[in-house]
């Protein structure tokens, strides 16, 4: 009886290796793995990445030291650990396509329906606007920034800091692209309170101080002075979390302007630059619909795509949000006497919405103009518009502002004009009076620009029960059209 003879288990062969199928010369594989991590670490611009080709040639060819120290190198592993060289294996591929090729996001709420829907499950592409180095590259893995199963627990950690670097892209963001981005106001979080806007809730506190020395016999302080002291209150109150640039919550809107265009906003219709924004068959308004007293059957809202929970009611008025196609539907109904879009008239301050100043008069409808800051350009400054350009200059591109006296100095030094160290984009979602956007935080910086959604693979019905929630209508389409 012939014996079988043990088949020597080389490392690269097997293991995290084996699914890399190379050919058998360890030296012809060794110059192709050689050769894409050079292009590699080219395109990322750094090359002390070149420390790690001693560790390819060791790998391939002279084979001294065991680099998958979880598994034997000679003799056969338990079934255990092929399971977890694979896990490991599967993991690190993963995460080099998400960061430097595609990742995969899920629309949560509808500030872009119609173009976008609440349970679109998007392919969203790094390459077309360069994707970025991370600033916290130890993370754990498929975590933005809460670990799994937990509330408050930090999914990274911060020993290791990368400042921000962009790979060279296909392409720049553009006018009426869809975009992906870390949310700029999302770098303080409050961990009782993770949905909230802390910097909204900040300006809500700041103004009821305020009004109450307005109220009574104190006089009225400077708005900073109020702020500061509201700031001091929240953040003895509550636990509070600073978060990098890239472990911010992803938002995902149209871009609406670009680095030195000029917006404005009037009646909510946008303007760029003194044209009108192209026109976008899914962009939806609220409207108040009156009718004759009867209701508005469900079935109606259903048929033309809109949600029950969007839909406000008060006896015969509705207040429902409608796309230009809807809007005629809805006119045609028979038990419908009238419909009027919502507008906040022209002039009307609303103290939400950027810059949180009533210099600036502005509302989600009337806004503008206001020019988008671009790298390298100029702006002269004074009191009366650095509130436009307070969060540049201190949270984006971190320098010291100061105004005292009607003086305002930038890193202790007096100034009279500010120079832009990047670029800036204003956001807003299709979904325009349902939608938090640049309207209430104003400018998104280059360096939380993520990607570019592509293609919905998945689309599910909050309101409907597997298998009737699948949309299979939107399935494998692409994104935004």
């Amino acid at each position: 009886m012939k014996q079988k003879k043990d088949i020597p288990q080389d490392s690269d062969k097997q293991g995290l290796f084996r699914y890399i199928k190379l050919p058998s010369n360890k030296y012809f594989r060794f110059g192709l793995v050689a050769f894409l991590y050079l292009l590699w670490s080219y395109w990322v611009g750094n090359w002390w990445l070149l420390l790690g080709l001693p560790i390819l040639y060791d790998v391939y060819v002279s084979k001294k030291v065991n680099w998958t120290f979880w598994k034997k190198r000679n003799g056969p592993n338990s079934r255990v650990v092929e399971w977890l060289d694979a896990l490991i294996f599967a993991v690190i591929v993963v995460t080099l396509i998400n960061i430097f090729i595609f990742q995969n996001y899920k629309i949560p709420t509808g500030s872009m329906e119609r173009t976008l829907q609440i349970g679109d499950h998007l392919y969203v592409s790094k390459l077309k606007y360069g994707p970025k180095i991370p600033n916290t590259p130890i993370s754990f893995p498929f975590a933005q920034n809460i670990m799994p199963l937990t509330k408050s627990t930090k999914s990274y950690v911060e020993w290791i800091k990368w400042p921000y670097k962009r790979l060279k892209g296909f392409t720049h963001v553009k006018n009426d692209d869809n975009v992906v981005f870390n949310f700029p106001e999302g770098d303080t979080v409050l961990l009782e309170y993770p949905s909230e806007n802390y910097y909204a809730l900040l300006r809500r506190h700041a103004e009821v101080l305020e009004e109450r020395d307005r109220s009574s016999a104190e006089a009225v302080k400077a708005f900073a002075y109020y702020t500061d002291m509201a700031r001091k209150q929240i953040l003895n109150e509550y636990a509070f979390v600073v978060r990098p640039v890239d472990k911010c919550d992803n938002y995902i809107k149209r871009c609406i302007a670009i680095p030195g265009d000029t917006l404005k906003i009037t009646n909510s219709n946008v303007f760029v630059n003194g044209k009108p924004q192209a026109p976008h068959e899914f962009i939806q308004h609220r409207y108040t619909v009156q009718t004759d007293g009867t209701p508005i059957n469900n079935k109606t809202l259903e048929r033309l795509n809109i949600y029950k929970s969007d839909v406000r009611s008060n006896g015969n008025q509705y207040s429902i949000p409608l796309i230009e196609a809807n809007l005629e539907a809805v006119k045609k109904l028979g038990n419908v006497i009238s419909v009027e879009k919502q507008l906040r008239p022209e002039g009307l301050y609303d103290s939400e919405i950027f810059p949180h100043h009533p210099r600036y008069s502005w509302n989600v409808d009337n806004l503008g103009p206001l020019w988008i800051p671009k790298k390298g350009s100029t702006v002269k400054i004074d009191t009366s518009n650095i509130v436009l350009y307070t969060r540049i200059i201190t949270a984006y591109e971190h320098n010291t502002l100061d105004v005292k006296n009607g003086d305002i100095f930038i890193n202790g030094a007096k100034a009279d004009s500010y120079t832009f160290a990047m670029d800036y984009y204003w956001m807003m979602g299709d979904n325009r009076h349902d939608s938090s956007d640049s309207r209430f935080w104003g400018f998104v910086p280059e360096d939380h620009i993520v990607g570019a959604p592509r293609i919905v693979w998945l689309s599910l019905n909050k309101e409907k029960t597997f298998p009737f929630n699948i949309r299979f209508n939107r399935m494998f389409r692409l994104a935004g059209k």
